[in-house]
This record gives C-alpha cells, structure tokens and sequence, in this order.
C-alpha cells in the first residue's frame, strides 16, 4: 500500500485533474476531451442495448419468427451506419487534433534560459543537484525540489542504475529516466505550494516508496533558499551536538553520506548537509521527525525493507547526541 507522509503546506491530492503550471493544464485538457467523448458514447451504447433488450426480449419457449428485409429497411441500415462510421471518425479526429495540440503546445515550452535542475534516479531515492559555474554554490539536495514560480524550468535527468520514471502530474507528465542515457523535460508551476511526485515505472521492492516534492515558491523566497543550501554545515558549537558529529564520523553514516564542511564526504546515499531543512526522509515515506529519524537510523530494514541503508550498532547516548546534531543540519 502506498504510504503518504504528512507534509505540511501540501496541496492537495496527487492528480493531473489538478493542474499548477501550464503543461499539465494542456495535459489535463486533452483528458478531459477523451474522457467526455468516450464516456459519452459508451452511455450512447449501453442505452441503446438495454432499449433493444427491453423491447425484443421474448419467452424462453418461444422463438420469434424471423423478420424479411425489404428495400426501406437496407437502406435505413446503410445509412445508420454510415452515419455511425462517420460520427465515429469525427469523433476520432477530434481526439487526435487536441492530442497534437498538446504535444505541439509542450515541445514550445522549450526555452534556453531556463533553470536547469538536474535529477538522477536511484534506488530508492532522488538525488537533486542546482548546477553552477562556481562549484563552492552548487547545491544538492534530496527528494525536494525547489523551483520559482512563473518561471521555465529544465529538469534535465538520469538513472544511476534501473529504468525510473519522473513524475509529478500536478506539473507535468511522465519522462522515463535512462542508465547511460540523459533526457530534459521542461515544466512550469504558476501558483505557489508543494506537490507530490513519484517513480511511475516499476524498479524493484520499494518502487512504491520512491516519491519526492516540487517545492514552488516567490522567487525572492527561492533565491533565499539557494542560498542557504550552497553553504556548508555550521559546525556544532555545544557539547552534545559536537559528540554528536564525532559519533557521525566515527560510525557507518560516513561512508555513505556528505555533510559539506565536514570530512564526510561519500555520495552513495543523500547529500545530509541540510537534512533538517527537509519535510520528509526515506524519500516522502515518512515525516522529518527525530522519533522517526531514530527508527530509520538504527534499523532502516524495518521501515523500508530492501533499501540501500544498513541497521546502524550505537547506544541510546550516542544515538540522542547524533539525532541532537542533525537537527543543527538546517
């Protein structure tokens, strides 16, 4: 069963019905145009067969003595479905021509100055990556994506093992995510909020567990936030939060993740320099609290079997200093 973490500032359900930028408005139009039309004859169909039933049904022991054509009755026939074919090709065209509008209206969407926000897929996590040409403002993140409003974006991005699917149909529709192959989708987001997205294309135990959030804000807001994320982690400045990092490099956390400002360093798991910034861990699956933090750092096994973190051996002091020094990680 899917599993949606409590975010706060969330809006709304996970639904192309609910459009926040215009790609997904022409995403949703072409729906809705299929969906009326085809639900409309399918009502067309059914009505008629029950209508038809209603009026021939007849005994089980009687047969009804079969009917002769005539001239009138062929060519009221001929017609009806002539018409019927006709109907149906208009019908079809008419679906087609919204379907080409909508790609002919995403494929204008593509603009060079646009933000470019690199995603790469990973099992069970998305890595977020903010290029720039000086590296020390180069932000990455986990699972969120900040993006301005009202401005174009370029998710430009991969896999860095199996076939995943970028997907936030609140934003946009769905780009499948490649090993060895990179691919761009552009998007927009018009109104201000946080929006659910997820893997679309099955890619093992815990697909179902592999979802992230578009962050939109003012863009005033949004600079102040990348801004934040390019700096290094401000080291500990109390007893118990500088245990706390010691018991951070002293233990399995720093062969796997990077707190820049520190000696930890590795890029197997999520850049954790600014991890209590984020509303969620283990990728959406659960809110970012310190009981939760606790249960998914010593044994991660139970609360997503078949992820990439192992269960981590440490005290009840060591685990407190440790949780105690995350918190700082904002």
């Amino acid at each position: 069963m899917m599993v949606f973490a409590s975010v706060p500032g969330f809006s709304g359900n996970q639904t192309s019905l609910n459009p926040a930028g215009p790609a997904a408005a022409h995403i949703e139009h072409t729906f809705a145009v299929v969906f009326w039309i085809t639900a409309t004859v399918y009502l067309l169909v059914m009505a008629v067969l029950v209508v038809s039933v209603c009026r021939k049904r007849s005994s089980l022991d009687t047969f009804p003595e079969p009917q002769e054509t005539t001239e009138a009755s062929d060519r009221l026939a001929t017609r009806a479905v002539a018409v019927a074919m006709a109907l149906t090709l208009v019908l079809v065209f008419v679906m087609l021509i919204s379907s080409f509008r909508t790609s002919r209206a995403l494929g204008k969407m593509n603009n060079e100055t646009a933000l470019t926000i690199d995603v790469y897929g990973h099992q069970w996590w998305w890595e977020v990556e903010y290029p720039n040409e000086e590296s020390d403002k180069i932000v990455e993140t986990a699972n969120e994506i900040h993006l301005p409003v009202g401005i174009p974006i370029r998710i430009h991005g991969t896999s860095r093992d199996v076939i995943h699917s970028f997907w936030a149909p609140n934003v946009q529709g769905k780009r499948d995510l490649m090993p060895g192959y990179e691919t761009d989708v552009m998007m927009q987001v018009d109104q201000v909020g946080r929006w659910r997205g997820q893997c679309a294309e099955y890619c093992g135990e815990q697909h179902a567990h592999m979802s992230f959030y578009m962050v939109a804000e003012h863009k005033d807001e949004f600079e102040q936030w990348l801004n934040g994320e390019a700096l290094s982690a401000s080291p500990p400045n109390a007893p118990q939060t500088i245990h706390g990092q010691h018991v951070f490099l002293t233990h399995a956390c720093v062969l796997c993740h990077t707190i820049r400002g520190t000696p930890a360093s590795a890029r197997v798991g999520p850049d954790l320099t600014h991890l209590a910034s984020r509303s969620t861990i283990a990728a959406g699956m659960l809110p970012n609290t310190i009981g939760n933090l606790g249960g998914w750092i010593m044994n991660p096994q139970t609360l997503k079997p078949g992820c990439r973190m192992p269960p981590n051996q440490m005290s009840g002091s060591e685990l407190q200093d440790l949780l105690a020094y995350l918190e700082t990680l904002r």
